[in-house]
């Protein structure tokens, strides 16, 4: 199974070789889980999924593997204020799926959306703008989480 996503996902390849390492089938399995996964998977969640057909793969390994993935740009790392790392891929075979976060502060629901409002994308385009040329910076990307709560705590 892990052979054919391969091919099919060979971005991670050049992705790993143009950085100087290896494509392990760790390393890949784990990006497979991260490539079917719908939410925020934590290293405990990738190990449960793994370790069925990997069980020599321990759970430092996947900690070590999510660090490099991270470092390369390959997947996003975040804290949702569980106190838990949570992950997700990058950039998937289809390309980038950039999305924001709505974070409840009650049940700790994470909501993925891509519908951006006019006056978001209007504003971050030009809060980017601004920064580029007070800061001699290039923003290449950028992740934004915002925490309330969401209708169903919001009525309780």
């Amino acid at each position: 199974m892990v052979k054919n996503n391969c091919r099919r996902h060979g971005w991670w390849n050049i992705k790993f070789r143009g950085c100087g390492y290896r494509l392990t089938s760790g390393r890949e399995a784990i990006l497979d889980i991260l490539s079917k996964s719908e939410g925020h998977l934590s290293a405990e969640d990738i190990y449960m999924k793994l370790h069925p057909k990997y069980p020599n793969i321990g759970l430092t390994t996947i900690y070590r593997t999510l660090d490099v993935l991270a470092n390369l740009g390959l997947i996003f790392k975040f804290d949702f204020g569980d106190k838990r790392a949570r992950y997700e891929l990058a950039e998937g075979p289809k390309g980038a799926q950039h999305h924001h976060h709505l974070i409840c502060t009650s049940c700790k629901r994470v909501i993925d959306y891509t519908d951006f409002i006019d006056e978001e994308v209007k504003l971050l385009n030009e809060t980017e703008k601004g920064l580029c040329q007070k800061y001699e910076f290039k923003i290449t990307n950028h992740l934004i989480q915002f925490y309330g709560l969401c209708k169903i705590c919001a009525k309780r």
